[in-house]
């Protein structure tokens, strides 16, 4: 099953590269298409930069999804029909239990979510039955080894996310019944994605970094250790990308 000729993103069939990099926020996209060789804005449509260049020799497709699993879904199913094979959201998130520090990366073994009816765009396309929120499990772990081993001064963790719509509703209480539920983190997109790419067929994951802590009250990373971070970590996302292929 495919979705029709995409309507908003203004890219067209060759303007997306297979392998696509993907985030929330518009100025998070800007940062890392100055890792691309070559970067060709391809849209802009709707406040969402897509850009389009080189890691060594490989095609890469940097683009933003906005706020929320509805928003996010329709960029992701416009990449897909575009041409991607491999989408991975490079996000940030909250952290639900001591273990996970600001500045932490959390690589996404699965995500949950209250129900498919809660604002996550997925009711339409799976109606009642429970879709498969997990990472492609080889991608996953490649990203988690590497990142491990090239991110000495951050912890990384493979771990389950929840994924919520409703950021204002997310309280230290709440964060300490999700953890006791075994979630590590909570973020706004990936149960979205990871369920669209085994519906569509292609590869995805999620690589998280720990923005702010809802454990023991409510703290949040600095503007500009998290622009580092982001850079950082993306550029050896980047990295696994291009070597692991499609």
């Amino acid at each position: 099953m495919s979705v029709r000729e995409p309507v908003h993103l203004e890219a067209r069939r060759g303007d997306v590269a297979e392998i696509a990099l993907v985030a929330g926020d518009p100025g998070r996209v800007e940062r890392l298409s100055k890792l691309l060789r070559e970067p060709k804005l391809v849209s802009s449509s709707r406040g969402f930069p897509v850009y389009t260049g080189y890691v060594g020799d490989k095609r890469v497709t940097i683009a933003a999804h906005g706020i929320g699993g509805p928003s996010a879904l329709i960029v992701f199913e416009e990449l897909s029909a575009l041409g991607a094979r491999v989408i991975v959201r490079l996000g940030t998130c909250g952290s639900l239990h001591p273990e996970a520090s600001i500045g932490d990366v959390v690589v996404a073994s699965g995500a949950g979510s209250l129900c498919l009816a809660s604002g996550l765009g997925l009711y339409m396309k799976f109606k009642p039955i429970c879709p498969p929120a997990s990472p492609h499990p080889e991608l996953a772990w490649r990203l988690y080894r590497s990142l491990s081993e090239k991110l000495k001064d951050r912890k990384v963790h493979l771990a389950p996310v929840f994924t919520s719509d409703s950021f204002y509703a997310e309280t230290p209480g709440l964060a300490e019944e999700l953890a006791s539920y075994g979630f590590k983190v909570v973020e706004m997109e990936v149960a979205p994605l990871l369920a669209l790419s085994w519906l569509r067929g292609f590869k995805a994951a999620a690589v998280l970094i720990v923005s702010d802590s809802l454990v023991g009250g409510v703290s949040r990373i600095e503007k500009g250790e998290l622009e580092r971070a982001e850079v950082e970590v993306g550029a050896e996302v980047l990295r696994v990308l291009v070597e692991t292929g499609v």
